[in-house]
């Protein structure tokens, strides 16, 4: 498993409308793609806006390439994000699931 994580800043007046845009627009994108397993959206307050951090899980690289191309870590970010976005990370960061802990 690899997750893909990632950081904007929102206007603060934006960030409902930017959470329905990720869930209407983006999730459903990625939903279409062979090895996309699940997202999570996180975000809080910080002093310019709120700061969402998106985490998408994949099986594979292949997977994550046929979301973001060739350059897969480049972010993925629509100009109708940006337009509700105070700053945001132009690259992404992968990581590889190496132990997932439950409870038992």
């Amino acid at each position: 498993m690899i997750t893909r994580n990632w950081t904007g800043v929102i206007k603060p007046e934006c960030a409902d409308d930017y959470l329905a845009h990720l869930k209407n627009d983006t999730l459903k994108r990625l939903s279409a793609i062979k090895g996309f397993v699940n997202a999570s959206i996180l975000r809080r307050v910080v002093t310019d806006g709120i700061e969402f951090l998106v985490v998408t899980y994949w099986e594979n690289m292949d997977a994550i390439r046929e979301f973001a191309g060739e350059s897969a870590d480049i972010a993925v970010v629509p100009a109708i994000a940006q337009e509700m976005m105070v700053r945001y990370d132009p690259v992404v960061r992968h990581y590889e699931e190496v132990l997932t802990l439950a409870p038992v």
